[in-house]
């Protein structure tokens, strides 16, 4: 072995080394591989970042290509696990999905992951609390990353208390739910994981909250002005002193800072390019977000009776549920026209522009023309369009999209509005 060789792996042993693991899902993986690359580029960190394999889109599958890497960012593929759709029922929720598809790939691999990697530390998302025990028995502290708003992290780290105190359902509380230190919630915003406390999905996502007291530290996705008072009532209620909560991190906001820029999405800005200033209107519904048939078709209408300039981001609707990308995006390559209205396309023709399952947003929402956005509020969504300060329409669809719209709306005061009428109608 040459010198340089030498020096090079003597270097990279000296670097800290921590390892990441987030659940599958666009929405968890991108800020874990955002903060893990700020490690390595910023502070001289070497990072493994594991990656569950099972139930991985095509998504997903691009954000790992070796050119898109950094120099000290390895990614780690969790092998497969075999035969895994005999744990699944077709009424089967995403976060029941989910959890089964981490535990049963920690409980075959990770332990050996870390005794090959040896990491002084790993880092997790809310969906991978099976890591606790695992690395209890190899001596490596857990972070827990909470990719969600501190809003809900408050909120969640009440509810074993909150599961403990009231008998029925808590969407037919009379009152608003006070989260100790925070403002209340309405029980109707309630993110869908707690609103049927029978179903599997309540069970596991109780599960996974009750073990954050378990983290070494928890990293929230925000910042002080923006949360100052769900983030104080963490740090200094006695409520959350006393269960207590681990040391809060608000390392926000982490945000793509760059894209893989395709044949495509070159297209896509080049349409921009030649758009008036603030004249666009980008209609986009996250990673998993799906409108119903009906639902798709009066969106277009609306857009071709409006005659506003617009980018809308179609993915093929699902009647059976808001989140029937969640586990396929970038996947869907079917033309948008063979499900929006007919004579769409025409009738548009120079002023909107239909974008197949998947956009480059952070390109979008930078872009001078970009007038306005119709989210679905996802809070990666959120905080990309309030760093580049895009006017906002709320559509939220699943989990706690809901509770992102009202604190964008009540709390944070940015320009928004509501679609009254759909927003109702998405969580009837």
């Amino acid at each position: 072995m040459d010198k340089s060789a030498t020096m090079a792996i003597a270097e990279q042993k000296e670097k800290p080394h921590v390892a990441f693991l987030p659940s599958p899902g666009m929405g968890h993986i991108i800020p874990l591989f955002e903060f893990a690359k700020r490690l390595v580029i910023n502070h001289g960190f070497h990072v493994s970042f594991f990656v569950i394999t099972t139930g991985a889109s095509a998504a997903q599958n691009e954000l790992f290509r070796s050119d898109n890497l950094p120099a000290g960012f390895y990614a780690v593929e969790i092998p497969p696990v075999e035969n895994i759709s005999s744990f699944f029922t077709d009424d089967m929720r995403v976060v029941t999905r989910l959890s089964i598809i981490v535990r049963e790939s920690l409980k075959q691999y990770l332990s050996s992951l870390l005794i090959t990697h040896r990491p002084k530390a790993l880092i997790i998302d809310l969906f991978c609390t099976d890591a606790f025990e695992i690395c209890k028995e190899v001596s490596i502290p857990v972070y827990s990353f909470f990719t969600a708003s501190t809003l809900l992290m408050a909120f969640s780290s009440y509810l074993p208390t909150l599961d403990r105190e009231v008998n029925g359902e808590f969407v037919d509380l009379s009152e608003p739910i006070q989260t100790p230190g925070c403002n209340t919630i309405c029980p109707h915003d309630l993110l869908d994981q707690v609103k049927d406390r029978k179903n599997d999905e309540y069970k596991w996502y109780l599960l996974h909250v009750s073990r954050l007291t378990l983290a070494a530290g928890i990293f929230v996705n925000s910042w002080d002005d923006l949360e100052p008072v769900s983030l104080r009532a963490l740090k200094e209620n006695s409520f959350f002193q006393n269960i207590p909560i681990p040391h809060v991190h608000a390392i926000g906001p982490l945000i793509k800072q760059d894209e893989v820029v395709t044949e495509k999405d070159a297209e896509i800005l080049a349409w921009l390019d030649n758009q008036p200033p603030d004249s666009v209107l980008f209609v986009a519904f996250g990673s998993g977000g799906t409108l119903t048939s009906e639902q798709l078709t009066e969106l277009a209408w609306g857009l071709q009776m409006s005659q506003q300039r617009f980018i809308l981001v179609a993915r093929t609707p699902s009647d059976a549920s808001a989140s029937a990308a969640f586990f396929n995006v970038g996947s869907d390559e079917n033309d948008p026209l063979i499900y929006l209205p007919e004579g769409f396309a025409k009738k548009t023709e120079g002023r909107g522009l239909v974008v197949p399952s998947w956009a480059p947003q952070v390109a979008i929402l930078n872009h001078p023309s970009s007038g306005a956005f119709l989210s679905h509020c996802g809070w990666n969504s959120t905080l990309e369009n309030v760093v580049h300060g895009v006017p906002m329409i709320a559509w939220p669809l699943y989990a706690e999209q809901r509770m992102n719209a009202t604190f964008l709306a009540e709390e944070v005061g940015v320009t928004m509005n509501k679609m009254n009428k759909i927003y109702d109608a998405s969580f009837t």
